[in-house]
């Protein structure tokens, strides 16, 4: 057998030595399909837990198999980033943004770092033997990541390293070369479910397992309406949300461990306004949010988001704003959640600013929304 163009210890050391100050988790899994992921996967899916993604088994199948991300695949080297930092004051009536979300958009960071170890693998042997993934194919990432022994994924469903919590990036380098893989981890939460007793939706069951369509975190990002029966216990979240994580006992021993470089860009990508963000702008939002993880989506998301977040403010302050965004935001989608937001702040300037809208608006789901709002206004008819 020849020899290695890298050794598994060389390797390490590459990933090592290109994280610099980031605190970091690396270790080697075998690539060989996994059928229980598969079957795991496509029981979520059957489920429903995924709906508004449109994951079906083709997704499954391939997530469950590394050589869908390079033919051959016989090993991945799985990296663990850690992201927590000191949470930011808030002033009032600003928006929660996930950790996650406050500093350059991950998934440049983490490929930058994937992308320079896979270059000096493939130099060093002579032929590109490698593949880099960060949540941009399909990879059951936690999956792999468990199985190398990285962590093990926790009732929350994020995988937990156990020197660096739950608050972490993950990125895959899939390689044809042989590495001796590293073993499972033999932990579990056992009988601690604080995340599932504190996620206002219900969306974790204590099973290990989530209904994502009931997580905040999803409802923010979702393109559609978030459901009306969610918006209440979204909070003030207008993406993301932390707070299965907060309370996650690992994650709480890790501590704030990662770099200063994962601190909030500014104030308005952290906590952001919620008044300047329900009048975002497309040259505001490219400047603010486009170099984040909340980049992806769009200004009118946003927009929606602080609608729901002002309506859950409860503040009578926020209804002329809020009324203008009613009568002049260009998004059918904006309007209705401003609708909302106004009837359960239910004071009389909102039911004047609703009934006047009603008499102009044309958009059926608007006029539904302002409907709504107004009966959530009168209250039960005796």
């Amino acid at each position: 057998m020849l020899p290695l163009p890298c050794s598994k210890g060389e390797i390490l050391a590459m990933v090592r030595d290109a994280a610099g100050d980031d605190a970091i988790a690396v270790r080697i899994a075998s690539a060989t399909a996994d059928a229980r992921t598969r079957d795991r996967m496509r029981s979520a899916f059957s489920r429903g837990d995924f709906s508004s993604w449109r994951y079906d088994d083709e997704r499954a199948r391939c997530a469950s198999d590394p050589s869908h991300v390079l033919e051959g695949a016989r090993s991945i080297v799985c990296v663990a980033v850690a992201y927590a930092t000191p949470q930011p004051t808030r002033a009032p009536l600003s928006g929660r943004v996930s950790s996650y979300a406050w500093s350059t958009d991950y998934h440049a960071r983490m490929q930058a770092l994937l992308r320079e170890i896979s270059a000096r693998i493939d130099a060093r042997a002579g032929a590109r033997v490698t593949a880099i993934a960060c949540d941009t194919k399909p990879l059951a990432e936690r999956a792999f990541a468990a199985r190398s022994g990285l962590g093990w994924i926790g009732k929350h469903t994020n995988l937990i390293a156990p020197s660096l919590g739950s608050c972490v990036f993950l990125g895959e380098i899939v390689t044809v070369l042989p590495l001796e893989p590293d073993a499972p981890l033999r932990k579990t939460c056992g009988g601690c479910r604080r995340c599932v007793d504190v996620c206002p939706t219900g969306a974790l069951r204590g099973d290990y397992t989530i209904d994502a369509t009931r997580c905040i975190a999803d409802a923010t990002q979702r393109v559609d309406g978030i459901p009306r029966a969610l918006r209440a216990l979204v909070g003030e979240w207008v993406w993301g949300c932390d707070i299965c994580q907060d309370v996650c006992p690992p994650s709480l021993r890790a501590g704030k461990a990662a770099s200063a470089s994962f601190a909030p860009s500014s104030a308005r990508a952290s906590t952001p306004d919620l008044l300047w963000l329900l009048r975002l702008r497309s040259s505001d939002f490219r400047r603010v949010f486009k170099p984040t993880a909340m980049g992806w989506r769009g200004a009118a998301v946003l927009r929606r988001n602080a609608a729901v977040a002002l309506g859950n403010a409860l503040d009578r302050s926020t209804v002329p704003a809020l009324i203008e965004a009613l009568e002049v935001d260009p998004h059918p989608m904006v309007r209705g959640h401003v609708a909302w937001a106004l009837g359960r702040i239910a004071s009389p300037a909102a039911d004047v600013g609703l009934r006047r809208r009603l008499a102009s608006e044309d958009d059926a789901s608007v006029r539904d929304e302002i409907e709504c709002a107004l009966r959530d206004i009168a209250g039960p008819q005796r």
